[in-house]
């Protein structure tokens, strides 16, 4: 939401969509707080979870939500799978980006894909069999992008991380999940203690052709 002063009054403006894609950033400084209740947060991933479409409406995005000590079990999980992997030195520099930038926030959402749904779009359309697991990594990002804006736009600092395949069994055992849900990202979120960084954009006529 946008806040104006008008009249020396507050005058409160939902952001356009638009405005809200634009105003969506990664944010790495953030505090286990949240401006909005949790039921509100619950809203968005119903919200984007009913609306996003999918191939074939396949609806394969499955989403967990952590708060509070079940968030911060997921990165003691992360930390204990780097710390068997990586030399003293630099697990002290993650172990400080994971604490510093992640666990400290409010929560973390996991994304999922489930792939029994996966595999049996492939048996019934071997025409499309190579591509439904490309789809299926789509519909997922789709996901991740509106509901990292829908929490942006309520105020809060959200980013997304790649500890899978690492993590993947870990979790799975720790909330019970299927062992058909691959676990695709993972998105901690907190309110901002500090601005983003400078975003750099390439030159969009590079990117973008029109014919007409």
């Amino acid at each position: 939401m946008i806040i104006n002063e008008k009249k020396g009054l507050n005058m409160i403006r939902q952001r356009t969509f638009a405005e809200a894609l634009e105003h969506r950033r990664t944010y790495y400084s953030i505090s286990n707080d949240s401006p909005v209740l949790d039921e509100e947060i619950v809203h968005i991933l119903r919200t984007a979870v009913k609306n996003v479409p999918s191939a074939f409406n396949s609806q394969t995005t499955r989403v967990v939500l952590l708060l509070g000590d079940e968030h911060r079990k997921l990165w003691d999980i992360v930390k204990n799978r780097l710390k068997e992997r990586l030399p003293e030195e630099r697990f002290k520099q993650t172990e400080q980006k994971i604490d510093g930038s992640f666990s400290c926030g409010y929560g973390t959402i996991l994304f999922f894909e489930d792939q029994s749904i996966v595999a049996e779009l492939q048996k019934s359309f071997p025409t499309y069999s190579e591509n439904f697991p490309v789809w299926s990594q789509q519909t997922s990002a789709m996901h991740q992008l509106a509901i990292w804006t829908m929490l942006e736009d309520k105020g809060l600092g959200v980013s997304l991380q790649h500890y899978n395949p690492l993590i993947d069994k870990d979790v799975q055992h720790e909330w019970q999940l299927p062992d058909t849900w691959q676990l695709i990202a993972q998105m901690p979120f907190g309110t901002p203690t500090a601005e983003p960084g400078e975003k750099e954009v390439k030159e969009l006529s590079e990117r973008i052709k029109v014919f007409r």
